[in-house]
């Protein structure tokens, strides 16, 4: 009998494996581009360990490994900000990101009060981008980076709240 992936909030435990997991995953990122300089491969664990603590970072697992993860805070505009989702290439094409994009886009909006949803993703990465449009996003702008990376912003309204039933 295999093993069914969870969806849940990442701890404090987690972070080792969120940074190994982004450090490889965001090597095609880096490849694509020519510049392995990018934060998610700089980032350290103790900045890591701060963003836990800071909006809302969710873990896929697969028993107990993490082979996925997304995060994302809200401002006073009520506008969520969601980074870093990354999938494990072996679980990559399956439906992970988009379950884990549905994940903090409904943590986000119940717990956060987000009213639309804001996240980036760099020009040639056509997988991200044919992935953002599946779930509703619109592109809505591109800033140049550097002489290689323009990154585009894509958004999306919050679905409205359900209402509860009448008795």
């Amino acid at each position: 009998m295999g093993m069914s992936v969870t969806i849940s909030d990442a701890t404090d435990r987690d972070a080792e494996q969120i940074l190994k997991l982004q450090y490889l995953c965001y090597q095609r990122e880096a490849e694509l581009y020519n510049d392995y300089s990018i934060e998610p491969l700089t980032q350290s664990l103790d900045d890591l360990r701060a963003e836990l603590g800071q909006g809302c970072v969710l873990v896929a697992r697969l028993g107990e490994e993490v082979v996925g993860s997304v995060r994302g805070v809200v401002d006073d505009d009520g506008i969520g900000a969601i980074a870093k989702l990354i999938v494990h290439p072996r679980m990559q094409r399956h439906g992970l990101g988009g379950r884990l994009l549905a994940a903090i886009e409904e943590r986000l909006a119940a717990e956060r009060a987000a009213t639309r949803y804001r996240l980036f993703t760099g020009h040639r990465s056509d997988g991200n981008l044919r992935l953002y449009r599946r779930c509703g996003y619109a592109q809505v702008g591109t800033e140049q980076v550097s002489r290689r990376l323009s990154l585009v912003r894509l958004e999306k309204a919050a679905a409205a709240p359900a209402l509860a039933a009448s008795a």
